[in-house]
């Protein structure tokens, strides 16, 4: 074995050591609220299926007409020759659906989000992020030569201070990034705290909704909605709330999403989604629109579960969105946990540095409307019986 080889098997052994090592677990056949696994069927608390439409006949069925229609794939970036109607068609849908002048679909939300700061803000421009925000926004922020900036999760007074900053040295431009929800613990940003200091600054402010846009505010619109704001660039994503497949976007005004088509690069030198993929998109849109009973459900088994866990003695994160972290503090008992209760047939996955802090290691629970009350009542049930196993409650 070659030194670089024996250096990475090392680091690997430290991984395992550490209790941080991920495991995968097949599952045999559709994305659901019950999923099939090698040992039988278990319920599934760790999806982003919020609305229950990952396994939709109704999806499904668009997704198989456009196959025959429209092909496996486009063989091509979209530029060459790999824009169909039904990408055209996805597009203008979701700017309608996001209330957005324009948007760009891209393979997948990180693209969408590595994309959209090169083309946008070069070195005279100042990017100030929220120090909470997802991976693929710092990574997309690494690509730009902006000034970069941070400010504390939810803190509108170091937002300011950041705001000043930038303003004092002369940026040019001046975008306030943030997600919408902030995945690992189900915080809102405070978009309409950030709007006003925005506008005080002459700012932009761009929003990643990927655990939001579908259920989340009026019709699922999003964030933006909920706050009542408008913000200037949205992305999001459809492998959550949106079917669960694959694809992400970005929404903002025309200009801006031509700039995208002509400099972001992840759009340029990435094939164009698979027709099946975005012909079904557009379906789970429509869903979305008038899925305000799918919404009521969600949010009911979220405050079941909420309910059912606090008053069993466990340590949740507060608020109201379906995400609901279970906190546990040591990585090796979160793994020990969703060990367990995966054998008492609850699909839970532990989360534990880097994803999260060190001592912050959590199993996030997930709600989807798919759940059934008896869903709720068996996990709760579960859960309540694990943590007093392992000393938890």
């Amino acid at each position: 074995m070659s030194s670089t080889l024996q250096d990475i098997s090392a680091e690997l052994d430290a991984i395992r050591a550490q209790s941080l090592w991920k495991v995968e677990r097949p599952i045999l056949g559709h994305q659901s609220s019950h999923v099939r696994v090698n040992s039988g069927e278990v319920l599934n608390f760790c999806a982003n299926n919020y609305l229950g439409l990952a396994d939709h006949p109704d999806l499904i069925a668009a997704a198989g007409e456009a196959l025959s229609s429209h092909g496996l794939g486009m063989a091509s970036v979209r530029f060459i020759c790999g824009t169909s109607d039904l990408h055209l068609g996805l597009e203008q849908r979701l700017a309608d659906y996001l209330q957005m002048e324009d948007s760009i679909l891209f393979a997948a939300c990180f693209d969408a989000n590595g994309a959209v700061f090169e083309p946008l803000f070069g070195e005279q421009d100042a990017i100030i992020s929220d120090a909470l925000n997802h991976a693929s926004i710092i990574d997309g922020i690494r690509l730009s030569k902006a000034r970069r900036f941070r400010f504390a999760n939810g803190d509108m007074n170091d937002l300011e201070t950041q705001l000043k900053a930038a303003r004092e040295a002369g940026a040019r431009r001046v975008v306030v990034v943030t997600d919408g929800v902030f995945s690992m613990d189900g915080y809102f940003a405070k978009l309409a705290d950030i709007r006003a200091l925005a506008d005080r600054f002459d700012a932009l402010i761009m929003v990643d909704d990927c655990h939001a846009t579908g259920f989340i505010g009026p019709q699922g619109r999003g964030t933006p909605h909920r706050a009542g704001v408008k913000v200037d660039i949205l992305t999001g994503t459809l492998g959550k709330a949106l079917g669960g497949s694959a694809g992400g976007y970005i929404a903002a005004a025309k200009p801006i999403v031509d700039l995208m088509r002509q400099r972001a690069r992840p759009y340029l030198f990435s094939n164009a989604l698979p027709p099946p993929i975005v012909a079904a998109g557009i379906i789970a849109i429509n869903m979305a629109e008038q899925g305000d009973d799918l919404r009521a459900r969600l949010f009911d088994n979220a405050k079941r579960f909420r309910a059912g866990m606090s008053k069993a003695g466990f340590n949740l994160l507060p608020g109201e969105h379906p995400i609901i972290p279970v906190m546990l503090g040591e990585a090796k008992l979160a793994q020990e946990m969703a060990a367990k209760l995966y054998d008492k047939g609850i699909y839970v996955t532990g989360f534990f540095f880097p994803v999260v802090p060190k001592g912050q290691a959590r199993i996030r629970t997930q709600m989807s409307a798919a759940h059934s009350s008896q869903d709720i009542d068996t996990a709760i049930a579960a859960f309540t019986a694990t943590g007093q196993e392992l000393g938890v409650i």
